[in-house]
Order: C-alpha cells, then structure tokens, then sequence
C-alpha cells in the first residue's frame, strides 16, 4: 500500500560538527516505536548528508518530512550546500555548552538564506540541553539572537528527547500555516513543499480561480 499525505516539506539539519545535529532526527524517527530507544552516539561525524523522512499529522494535515542531516565539518561543505537547494524548513543546531558551535550560526544562517531560500522557515536549536552544568551559551542570549534574526528557537536534548519532536512539528506547523496564508507558494520552484493530495492544489486559490494544472514544485 503506498504511502499517502497531503504536503511534502524538504527539511535540513545544518550547524557545526559535535552539536548532536545527527541525534535529533535519529530521536524523532525511533524514539516513538520502543521504549528501549537506542541512543545516537554523536562521536562519529556525519559524512556528507544523510536522508531520513517520517509522516506526521501537523494542523490536521499529513505532512511527510523529508529530512537531510548535513555534515557539519568544513571539509564537506561544498557537498553539503548543494543540498540546500528548495529547502522549506531547517533545523539550525548549537550546542549550549560550546560557545564556539554558537558563534558559527551566523554563517550557517547566511548559507540557509542564500543557496535555500530567503523564506526558508529556521528554527534554532540549542541542544544539550541535559549538560546544564556545562552550558557556555545562556538561554537569554540565544533567544535574543533568535528573534534579531526572525527564527523560532527551543532548546533541545537528543539524550533525553527534550522538544526534539516539538522541533520539527513547530517548524513543520509554521510552513503550514504560510501556505495557508498564502505568504508560501507550494507552486513555485524550488519551495521544498510538494503537494501529496492534488486536491489541496486549490487551497490557496482564489474563489472561481481555476486551479494550476502542472504538478509539484521541483524541489
């Protein structure tokens, strides 16, 4: 029986090496099926971009996932940019007990908006969060970087699953809610955003507006 939703998002986890970036999507995909949930360990670094996806029920719609964990060592960066390309949303991690991960987000962020989109919708990620007595970046401090650059933030813990799912969900939850608005267009290029149900092809039409007629948007 094949797979059905109503919207595909592209998603992408993007920050430095050693942040755990790899920990959040493994703790999304497993963790709700065993009690026995097998932990990522973060030691061995991504190589290149790994790809996972997952069908999730977001504002009563079945929003399908698509998600590419990106390496975060410099040495793959030219691999990992051409990734970045029709992006819907995006995950940005730090550690909170690295103040070096943190002081990178700008370029990180800078790399999301210029080779994914302007509109890429990001939230920030500040995980490790079970290592408080480590922590070198404050909760104030990220929060205040969050909202001078218009991005969501939480702070996570892949150990624990600490708003790891809520993570994706907001993210997912806001692309939504701009399709609905009509501030995001599923039928433009490069959107990161597919329509699974034909039908919804019409939900941001005008009354008595035929609907387009070619499919997907080429993410």
């Amino acid at each position: 029986m094949s797979e059905t939703y109503d919207f595909l998002f592209k998603f992408l986890v993007i920050g430095s090496a050693g942040t755990g970036k790899s920990c959040l999507p493994h703790h999304f995909f497993f963790s709700h099926f065993s009690p026995f949930f097998p932990v990522k360990q973060d030691s061995n670094h991504t190589i290149g971009v790994e790809f996972g996806s997952k069908v999730v029920n977001v504002g009563g719609k079945t929003v399908k996932l698509q998600i590419w964990d990106t390496a975060g060592q410099e040495r793959f960066r030219s691999v990992t940019r051409s990734y970045y390309r029709g992006a819907a949303g995006a995950l940005l991690v730090y550690d909170i007990t690295s103040r070096e991960t943190y002081n990178a987000l700008a370029q990180w962020l800078t790399d999301a908006r210029t080779l994914a989109s302007p509109n890429i919708v990001i939230i920030l990620c500040g995980n490790k969060k079970d290592l408080e007595g480590e922590r070198e970046v404050t909760f104030l401090e990220a929060s205040r970087f969050a909202q001078e650059n218009e991005l969501m933030f939480l702070e996570t813990s892949a150990l624990t699953g600490e708003n790891v799912e809520e993570a994706f969900l907001k993210c997912a939850r806001t692309i939504l809610n701009k399709i609905e608005s009509g501030e995001l267009d599923p039928e433009r290029m490069g959107s990161g955003i597919q329509y699974g149900d034909a039908s919804l092809r019409q939900l941001r039409q005008p009354r008595g507006a035929p609907a387009p007629s070619r499919q997907g948007c080429g993410c």
